[in-house]
């Protein structure tokens, strides 16, 4: 209904202004211009699209106004102008103002359907029908620019409180990683040693499998921190753990050989071990705090106790809580590693009867490599039960892999199994598949440079979605020779464990890019986890595991009366300062009031706009641009004032203070925008949110100081005689 009478009544301005422009030669100009918005805004009223229709309506506005026949045609053009974002601030506004003012119902009183605390707690399937129908206009032009204006401002966690959740390292697995790295490094030097290999070269999976005859490296299940390298005999140990072979490990690894030199136990020293904790939770924490800023989340308070991450959000959308936790708890361990098909493992065990519910056994050809062919191996397939989770299912499903003789130098992986529902002509999750790895890693996430979600267009694609990474140049380097090597193999793409994808190496893949594809799911679904693992794989992987260890919901953190006291504060401040104004410049201080309030409308509208939280730092920003606002005008006052006392008129005393004034003012704004972009870059929390204020404030204090007062003594002195401004 709203968009139907806004395309009719656009439609008949368009029609009109035609008329006017033909008619009126002198205003054919800003005539033809409203009738070319008035159409635009039509036509977009026609098709439902909203701001497209708001933003040629208010231009239609402009023009008109800019055709009147009062003042000149550059003063009606530039007042426009603040007409144009006046209007355009209310709109943005009013739904922050609905929610917080005219939802502010007493306690015991229910409020309306449009209000946040009924909206939240609507059924997902109910709410979406209910937001369609308002903003398709059929409820009324309250419910229509509420439903499409989707921004709002909301106080922040100090006025109004939100979201504590609790996340605990698990720094244990990031020393096992720096051991894990060091495992792989002894191997290799040891394989050099032993001349299975030569110096500069990488030792490939067979050159490796040889030291096994003379010596064996084992990881410690009892100590997180230890290797340990048992030799055939003492003399080999000798020969090759030498003062040459140590000098690349005793930084960070302390030595002790058993008497009979037969056993070298290698463990991360203390201090190493300390600085590796401390570096998890502070990376944890940078990556959390990349992750939540890229989701737009304002105003998140992120800290650190031990081993503990805080992370605090204001609001109270349920909704977006859970995808703030989905983010935040998903590691992105991204792993790239060979899958040993030609060992077709699970033909071993597929005959064992000791298996969980739901395992099936399927036969699949898997290439084996150059002139390899492929072959037909067995792969487990453990379908979810009834009413039973995937997190379950993956649950009993490696708790049955542990009890496997899988080989010490590869690992069992896991991979979501899809089949498709003919019903719903789509394919789902039914269960969990096996795949036999090697179990080194031959790419890891912190090689990868940049990801993008993308729709898959290819003509062979199922149209689906994929993230491609773009990997950094050591990685680039690896990916090629790794591809080159393995070509008509297959390769397993590793994401928190699972394995995403095992696509077949066709040819050698240079230029560093990779791809992850999200599966056989509905498109809908694909396209979300493909954005969410691009914000995940952008922002960096977490160090560490992390397990969500406490959760609560907190009120204001300053409580009530500090709240009041701050609000107050800011309102006396501010007030007085404009009854200064008003008291010491007569009118010329009235037409400053108007201008700081002004000024104040147009911040509230900006950060209504990005979606900020406020917050009482926001708040002080706020009255201190009120300050700054003011002091510009102070200083055009003051300019004018000394003109009229060389005895010019009003007028040339008005368009020389302006001219004279405008350099001072324009250092005081450039010097405080300067201190604002300061804080903004390093601040944190609260600064931060101050700066952000600050800064926008001196934009738009600019604008209301030197235009819209300008605009507003040009209006009370055209024409007139005698005019006084109550500055002489």
């Amino acid at each position: 209904m709203v968009y139907t009478t806004l395309a009719i009544v656009f439609a008949g301005l368009a029609v009109v202004s035609l008329a006017g422009a033909w008619l009126a030669r002198g205003k054919r100009g800003t005539l033809a211009w409203a009738t070319a918005a008035a159409g635009v805004a039509a036509v977009a009223a026609y098709y439902h699209s909203f701001w497209v229709t708001v933003l040629c309506g208010l231009m239609v506005l402009w023009a008109l106004f800019a055709s009147a026949n009062f003042m000149n045609s550059g003063w009606r053009m530039k007042a426009g102008v603040a007409l144009y974002l006046a209007v355009f601030a209310a709109i943005s506004v009013y739904p922050t103002w609905h929610d917080e003012v005219s939802c502010a119902v007493p306690e015991g009183v229910t409020p309306d359907d449009t209000c946040p605390a009924v909206l939240n707690v609507m059924e997902p399937a109910a709410k979406a029908k209910a937001l369609e129908e308002w903003a398709s206009g059929a409820a009324g032009v309250k419910r229509f620019l509420l439903s499409n204006i989707g921004y709002r401002m909301v106080r922040g966690l100090d006025l109004k409180g939100g979201l504590r959740l609790v996340y605990t390292v698990d720094v244990e697995e990031a020393i096992k990683d720096k051991r894990d790295r060091y495992y792989d490094l002894l191997r290799a030097q040891l394989a050099k040693s032993y001349g299975f290999v030569a110096d500069d070269d990488v030792p490939t999976v067979a050159q490796l499998q040889k030291l096994d005859d003379f010596v064996t490296i084992e990881k410690s299940r009892d100590d997180s921190s230890e290797l340990v390298l048992k030799f055939n005999n003492g003399a080999e140990s000798k020969k090759h753990i030498n003062d040459k072979f140590l000098v690349q490990f005793l930084r960070e690894l302390a030595i002790v050989r058993s008497t009979d030199g037969t056993e070298v136990r290698f463990r991360i020293r203390n201090s190493v071990e300390s600085a590796v904790r401390e570096k998890a939770v502070t990376q944890a924490k940078e990556t959390i705090n990349r992750r939540v800023d890229g989701m737009g989340v304002k105003e998140a308070s992120l800290s650190v106790r031990d081993e503990d991450i805080i992370v605090e959000i204001p609001g109270e959308d349920e909704r977006a809580f859970q995808e703030i936790r989905d983010i935040i708890s998903q590691t992105a361990r991204l792993e790239f590693k060979l899958p040993d098909d030609a060992a077709n493992f699970f033909q071993k065990v597929h005959t064992s009867s000791d298996v969980p519910e739901g395992l099936e056994w399927e036969t699949r050809n898997v290439p084996l490599g150059k002139g390899g062919g492929q072959q037909a191996n067995y792969v487990p397939i453990l379908k979810k039960l009834e009413g039973e989770s995937m997190e379950s299912a993956l649950k009993r499903m490696k708790d049955w892999a542990a009890t496997l003789p899988v080989e010490k130098d590869h690992e069992i992986g896991f991979g979501k199994e899809y089949r498709y529902n003919e019903k719903k002509e789509q394919h789902e999750v039914a269960g969990w598949a096996g795949y036999y790895l090697w179990s080194k890693a031959e790419l890891t996430g912190d090689m990868v440079r940049d990801a993008q979600a993308r729709a898959d267009q290819r003509d062979t694609g199922m149209g689906g979605w994929y993230v491609n990474m773009e990997l950094d140049a050591k990685g680039a380097t690896i990916f090629a020779d790794l591809t080159e090597a393995h070509t008509k193999e297959r390769f397993a793409i590793i994401l928190d464990g699972k394995v995403e994808s095992a696509p077949v190496i066709q040819e050698k893949i240079g230029g560093g890019s990779a791809r992850i594809s999200m599966g056989s799911g509905g498109i809908q679904q694909q396209m979300k986890d493909a954005q969410k693992l691009e914000l995940v794989l952008r922002s960096g992987a977490l160090p560490a595991p992390i397990s969500p260890s406490n959760e609560q919901r907190i009120g204001p953190s300053l409580g009530a009366d500090s709240i009041d006291q701050g609000m107050r504060a800011a309102l006396v401040g501010g007030s007085l300062v404009l009854l200064l104004m008003l008291v010491a410049y007569k009118r010329a201080g009235m037409i400053a009031n108007i201008a700081v309030t002004f000024n104040l409308f147009l911040q509230l509208a900006v950060l209504t706009m990005f979606s900020a939280s406020l917050t009482l730092p926001g708040i002080a920003g706020l009255a201190l641009t009120v300050g700054v606002a003011v002091d510009a005008n102070v200083l055009i006052n003051e300019r004018i004032r000394e003109e009229i006392a060389l005895g010019k008129s009003v007028r040339a005393a008005v368009t020389l203070g302006y001219d004279k004034a405008f350099s001072a003012i324009i250092d005081g704004h450039a010097t405080t925008l300067i201190s604002g972009l300061i804080l903004a870059q390093f601040g944190t929390g609260p600064i931060k949110g101050f700066a952000v204020t600050l800064i926008i404030g001196m934009f738009t204090s600019l604008f209301t100081g030197v235009v819209i007062t300008r605009l507003l003594f040009e209006l009370w002195i055209r024409g007139r005689r005698n005019v006084k401004l109550g500055i002489s």
